[in-house]
């Protein structure tokens, strides 16, 4: 797969959507329809269905499952953001500094050299140019993005070497050979998979929610002591939550183990980082000849930003969608000494797209497996679904009416099942996504990392 499905491959119940002067519901479609594609393909390969099965997408839901899944009873949950990330007012524009994580919020402060305080960081960043503070950052092993525009982006180097990659890219094409499943039924057509998750925050975590929806066993590998607060309870549903440390010979020797038994990994390492590790191609492949593999990055596979640490906030500040924003919400009256806002897409859009995207990748992967076609590795970026973004255009099917700018979630967008994760009790919202009578369904509940042991169930 290397594009969207078509709109004629799913029928679509229409609904309200964010508002945003980007296509933000067509790609939450788009890329759920292209999972429900992909899982339609797998059970025709894999003989559960000899029809092809009808894909039906819920348009509200799918726009609410882009924000976040999760509603807390009784109990609140935790701040998503460290005080000091956000937009800052530099001498020529803006830029974002993402601090959620202790050691790139201390990259950040250093490079400033002021005190860890909001109104203190504004007054360092306001006196220095947006560029060359982000390459300080960046090279003090922070992480950081100057507000671009997309014509900026296009004309950047690595605003080229995103707009030439695929979509999904393969590479390393090679025969696989899957085992048997004998506990997959159409309505768990994953059951018995094992999928290898090395993901963190948030767009790999939502590919193998994705995953565990429809069957598959997934173990997540964090190290000792991991947390993603506010982050956990919407994208550890469905998983068994484990911790190993990689720097150890008793951790590594765990995870070998894991790995050769595993039907899938899915990572989110930059290009270097898991050979750092010990785990190149090579190594990968002795360990798990028949694994199949598929990773993301932020700022695409090629081009001088290739390692480049991000997040979705980051790559929408760069590749010029916050910019857009920013001059639709002001109506277009932007001027150098505005003081309007980048303006970035209501929900995290290139996170939940390029996770759902990546769970159809390994599903095609699975497809092709099956059918004894070679089987190569995936790569997608956030980068490269943020330029598939800038193409799409709002489709309103033969619906004329005027679409309806959607608020939030109701009480009738959850489940009445309350779900006792490991933080306390709450409702998950109605799964989006149908194909045949295949639904989307958990049966392990959120819970926070290290709750499980490093092992295979069975």
């Amino acid at each position: 797969m290397r594009d969207f499905p078509s709109q004629n491959m799913f029928r679509v119940i229409p609904g309200d959507h964010w508002p945003s002067c980007y296509a933000v519901a067509e790609l939450a479609n788009r890329s759920l329809a292209a999972v429900g594609v992909a899982l339609a393909e797998l059970t025709n390969a894999t003989n559960l269905s000899a029809q092809t099965l009808p894909i039906t997408l819920d348009q509200r839901r799918a726009a609410l499952w882009f924000r976040y899944s999760f509603r807390p009873q009784g109990w609140e949950m935790p701040n998503l953001w460290d005080p000091l990330a956000g937009d800052y007012r530099t001498e020529d524009g803006w830029i974002r500094l993402h601090t959620n994580l202790p050691h790139h919020r201390a990259a950040a402060l250093n490079v400033l050299d002021c005190n860890p305080e909001p109104e203190a960081v504004r007054d360092a960043v306001a006196h220095q140019p947006g560029d060359a503070l982000e390459q300080a950052i960046v090279a003090a092993g922070g992480v950081a993005a100057a507000m671009r525009s997309a014509a900026e982006w296009q004309a950047h180097p690595q605003g080229q070497a995103v707009a030439s990659e695929p979509l999904i890219a393969w590479t390393n094409a090679r025969p696989i050979h899957m085992r048997e499943r004998p506990s997959a039924t159409l309505e768990r057509p994953l059951a018995g998979l094992r999928v290898l998750d090395l993901t963190r925050v948030l767009a790999g975590p939502v590919a193998t929610r994705t995953l565990a929806a429809f069957g598959a066993t997934v173990l997540r590998i964090d190290p000792p002591g991991w947390d993603e607060p506010g982050v956990l309870q919407d994208i550890s549903l469905g998983k068994q939550m484990s911790s190993l440390d990689l720097r150890t010979d008793h951790g590594r020797d765990q995870f070998e183990a894991l790995l050769a038994k595993a039907d899938v990994l899915v990572h989110g390492f930059r290009p270097g980082a898991l050979e750092g590790l010990g785990y190149d191609g090579p190594k990968l492949r002795k360990l798990a000849p028949n694994l199949i593999d598929v990773r993301l990055n932020a700022y695409g596979w090629s081009g001088p930003w290739a390692k480049r640490r991000g997040f979705d906030s980051l790559v929408q500040m760069s590749s010029g969608i916050a910019e857009r924003g920013q001059r639709w919400a002001a109506g277009g009256q932007i001027t150098p000494d505005t003081a309007a806002k980048p303006v970035p897409l209501p929900v995290q859009a290139l996170d939940h797209a390029t996770g759902y995207l990546m769970a159809a990748a390994v599903l095609n992967a699975l497809t092709k497996a099956n059918q004894g076609d070679p089987v190569g590795d995936a790569r997608l970026s956030l980068a490269r679904t943020a330029h598939a973004l800038a193409t799409l255009t709002e489709h309103h099917g033969d619906d004329s009416s005027p679409a309806v700018p959607l608020m939030g979630a109701l009480d009738a967008d959850y489940s009445n099942r309350i779900e006792q994760t490991s933080w306390g009790p709450g409702h998950r919202l109605l799964p989006p996504l149908k194909v045949g009578k295949t639904t989307m369904r958990w049966d392990p509940p959120a819970t926070a990392s290290g709750t499980a042991a490093p092992n295979w169930p069975g």
